[in-house]
């Protein structure tokens, strides 16, 4: 167990990350974005330039998230622009009820429905929205609309000043806690596959959290991909930019080889069950490795903190005498088992290659004027956003996923706003914010931001009474108000219950500062929050569901199809040779980045209720040999880069062919809802009786230098022939699935 001063130590050390992290500093800046301009429009006497000032900054903050940092100056820009028009025409609607609500309902779907357009327009779409209920908080007397809303928008360009200009001081900031977190993420990784092997472990939960990591590691991949690529194409070259590029193709070759090197766990268990030294020696030397992963992320580039390789090669040096002594006591008998060890050990020494590399060029090595990067290859890593107008027709159905959600919050808001003029509530915008902020397109997040936004309001309104009792400044109160203010948006990414918790306590002290019945005020957060938060989940259950089961299947066949590009990709390198090409290694970042998205779509299944996950095992079998199929197309695609292979035979072709046509008639199915042809047993099928040459001959002799040729021949041999087979018994698995599936 952990000593009480380590954990004091772990603590102390994830709060010195909290306060440097991108997230704080965000929230620092919306703290003074809004409050500066309260500060001077009270010095001045004009209060209601300052709000409008405030809530134009605050309403385009969402935009201000990582990525590029001429695309989030867009958003923050488009996003300005937008709340400013909302909060035009929302001044204008001074209807009956009657009549507003309909118009209410229209403008929310419009403005939603803009999340058609990606991540970042998504964001935008929740600043209008953010604007378009907070319009009915707050009436000018002062202003005219025109005045208030031109206000709202230099307000929304007073925080994207902020953000350039702390990005001027800090440019590094975003891009070193994406590789902090990166580092991490890839530690965990390795070490989820080395508890893998290890006797008695929860395999279906580590596979399960296995995914998830990856995931989340592409997710980070994709961010990086775009701030470093774009950086390079827009400012030229950089030293930095250049070697955290390297440090950043070494972490994704980090995950693609620990992928590429799938575990067959039965031959292991055998394996290991008989020598259970292995075991031990194997984990020790990947939990080292994973180890030294994290140092290096807290390190940053102090070289004097970076670890010593030297524990890791004395592991090595076991690890090869082990497998010696091993390969001595067995001989022929076990020349499997032999290889298996073998081809484990070179993997990581592989990944130990790479951990070598990053700590090289973390160590600021004189790069010289290199330029590491093709600017035209390098594009077409990029997905660009398409932004046709015609986008927002074709997603104009039932079909599209942000059209049902589109409507169903529209539904939701014009529900909730009459609810609250009807019963005549204090706030009854405070309803229609809850629902903005707990929807989302799937049922999943939907609950758990719903459960949180319930238990962090309650606790908030709890510590707030507290408060209020005990202290009567009102300068007290906009001090805690500021300070709740900067921990809610610092908190509400990484963890909603804490920010829904803090936002509760900002909300409080404000008025505690200009009304005397703040306790009346709290009361009221917690039933309008109570009421948002359920006709949310309501909604979810009732207005145009949008069940896991019926977007699984499109994400399964993106997979596959990008599955099946990337197998032929590898068949064309393997038949001509030559230098990889740029092709080639798109389609094998579109693999993984397709696989990872239909892992998360299951995620999100899994979290439905029961009586929704229509065929979960099923589908979860099929996305597991989604996973196992490309890692087995990895493993051939880093064998063939990294080895001199023969001249693709006929047979090689042949299978190939029979592979492709296995995933065409899994396509073909995907797109029929379920096949009308009959399921193909592909171990009854007679090209799969066909058996290759096997990879072990008898009676080989290990001996000479003959030996070490012979070796490479056999690994050669028992890697080519065995994925092909593998693949071809995949493929054939996953069109006998997905036949029995009916998705619809």
């Amino acid at each position: 167990m952990k000593s009480y001063s380590q954990i004091i130590f772990n603590n102390f050390r994830e709060l010195l990350h909290f306060l440097k992290s991108t997230n704080f500093s965000k929230a620092i800046l919306i703290a003074i974005a809004v409050t500066v301009p309260i500060l001077l429009s009270v010095r001045w006497g004009h209060l209601e330039i300052g709000l409008a000032l405030c809530f134009g900054a605050f309403w385009s903050s969402p935009s201000d998230v990582s990525g590029n940092f001429r695309h989030k100056k867009f958003g923050i820009l488009f996003s300005a622009l937008l709340v400013m028009l909302v909060s035009f025409i929302g001044g204008y609607l001074k209807f009956e009820t009657w009549l507003l609500i309909p118009v209410l309902g229209l403008l929310t779907f419009a403005i939603a429905f803009i999340s058609v357009y990606g991540f970042r327009a998504s964001l935008i779409s929740f600043s209008g929205l953010l604007a378009l209920v907070l319009s009915f908080a707050h009436e000018s007397k002062e202003l005219e609309i025109y005045e208030y809303a031109l206000l709202i928008g230099a307000g929304g360009l007073w925080y994207l000043l902020l953000a350039v200009l702390w990005y001027r001081i800090n440019p590094k900031a975003q891009t070193e806690e994406l590789f902090w977190e990166t580092y991490r993420l890839t530690a965990e990784f390795l070490e989820t596959r080395a508890k893998l092997v290890g006797p008695k472990m929860d395999r279906l939960e580590l596979q399960s959290k296995l995914y998830e990591i990856q995931s989340k590691l592409i997710e980070h991949h994709e961010t990086l991909r775009e701030i470093l690529l774009l950086s390079r194409k827009s400012s030229g070259r950089s030293s930095y930019q250049a070697k955290r590029l390297l440090i950043f193709v070494e972490l994704i070759d980090m995950l693609e080889t620990a992928i590429a090197n799938p575990v067959n766990y039965d031959k292991m268990d055998a394996l290991f069950g008989d020598h259970p030294e292995f075991i031990e020696s194997f984990q020790n030397l990947i939990f080292e490795m994973a180890g030294q992963l994290r140092i290096i992320a807290e390190s940053g580039t102090d070289q004097n903190k970076f670890p010593k390789n030297s524990k890791l090669v004395h592991y090595f040096g076991k690890v090869e005498h082990e497998i010696a002594s091993f390969r001595k006591e067995t001989g022929t008998e076990d020349y499997e088992g032999f290889l298996m060890l073998q081809n484990l050990l070179q993997y990581l020494e592989k990944q130990f290659e790479k951990l070598k590399k990053i700590k090289w060029l973390l160590g600021n090595p004189d790069m010289g004027s290199v330029d590491l990067v093709d600017q035209a290859a390098a594009k077409r890593f990029i997905v660009a956003q398409d932004y046709d107008p015609k986008l927002l027709l074709s997603n104009f159905s039932f079909r599209s996923a942000i059209f049902k959600h589109s409507l169903r919050l529209s539904v939701t808001v014009m529900i909730g706003y009459a609810l609250g003029n009807f019963f005549d509530f204090q706030n009854p915008y405070w309803i229609l914010l809850t629902i903005i902020v707990i929807m989302r397109p799937s049922y999943g997040l939907t609950k758990s931001r719903t459960k949180d936004r319930i238990i962090g309001t309650l606790i908030g309104g709890a510590i707030a009474t507290g408060f209020v009792f005990l202290i009567q400044n009102p300068y007290m109160f906009g001090a805690l108000g500021v300070v709740s203010l900067v921990i809610a948006f610092s908190m509400v990414q990484k963890n909603y219950r804490a920010g829904a918790t803090f936002i509760t306590l900002t909300v409080v002290f404000v008025y505690a500062i200009i009304r005397p019945d703040v306790i009346t005020v709290i009361q009221y957060r917690v039933l309008d929050t109570l009421i948002g938060a359920g006709l949310s989940f309501v909604a979810m259950l009732w207005i145009l569901p949008a069940w896991g089961f019926m977007e699984i299947r499109e994400q399964i066949k993106n997979s596959v199809k990008a599955n099946r590009a990337f197998l032929a990709q590898i068949a064309r390198y393997y038949e001509q040779k030559g230098k990889v090409t740029t092709t080639y290694k798109v389609s094998r970042k579109e693999a993984f980045v397709e696989t990872s998205n239909l892992s998360s779509a299951f995620q999100r299944m899994a979290q439905e209720p029961v009586s929704k996950q229509k065929n979960l095992d099923k589908i979860y079998e099929l996305v597991v040999l989604n996973h196992t199929f490309l890692s087995s197309l990895a493993s051939f695609s880093t064998f063939i880069q990294n080895n001199p292979t023969t001249e693709a035979s006929l047979k090689f072709k042949n299978f190939i062919s029979e592979i492709d046509e296995n995933l065409e008639q899994v396509l073909q199915a995907l797109e029929n809802s379920k096949s009308d042809q009959a399921p193909i047993d592909s171990h009854n099928n007679q090209f799969a009786k066909e058996q290759l040459p096997s990879f072990v001959p008898k009676n080989i002799e290990l001996s000479s230098r003959v030996d070490i040729k012979l070796e490479r021949e056999l690994q050669e041999a028992h890697l080519v022939t065995e994925q092909l087979h593998w693949l071809f018994s995949l493929s054939g698995k996953m069109l006998r699935l997905v036949s029995k599936i009916e998705f619809d």
